[in-house]
């Protein structure tokens, strides 16, 4: 499978994210930038999850239906053609990181899919919602890892 190229240049592949990005900070999207997104593919979806959540993985951004042409998005931004779906703290778009005080670091694993036909997701999906309807149907995927911890 092809693999797509996805970063960040507000922190790089298993650093700390910054705490602006966080819950406590100014809660905004990290700019993020890809490549390889293969011909033929109909629409991108971008996932945010922390698997390390005590009551399980915690999904903090899911857009669907992005422009398979973009290249990035801008901080705080929604990527273009995407509509941002619900997160699990009930609200559409980006909900920054917010571990328990005193837990170790957790992964904020951002997680970009090409799809050769658009995705059908209920409209309160979850991490495992996400995995299930993509993992067998992407052309390609990239993935970039980000820490945060209080």
């Amino acid at each position: 499978m092809a693999g797509i190229e996805l970063r960040s240049t507000a922190f790089n592949d298993g650093a700390f994210i910054p705490r602006r990005h966080a819950k406590e900070g100014d809660d905004v999207s990290p700019a993020l930038s890809w490549s390889g997104v293969p011909e033929g593919t109909a629409e991108l979806l971008l996932l945010c999850e922390d698997p390390d959540a005590p009551s399980g993985t915690f999904l903090h951004w899911l857009v669907t239906g992005i422009d398979p042409s973009s290249e990035g998005v801008d901080t705080g931004e929604t990527p273009r053609g995407g509509k941002s779906r619900p997160n699990d703290y009930g609200q559409p778009g980006w909900g920054g990181p917010q571990p328990p005080v005193g837990d170790r670091a957790h992964r904020y694993i951002f997680h970009l899919y090409a799809l050769p036909e658009p995705v059908t997701l209920p409209e309160k999906a979850t991490a495992q919602d996400v995995h299930a309807a993509v993992d067998e149907r992407q052309s390609a995927a990239g993935t970039l890892v980000g820490l945060y911890q209080r």
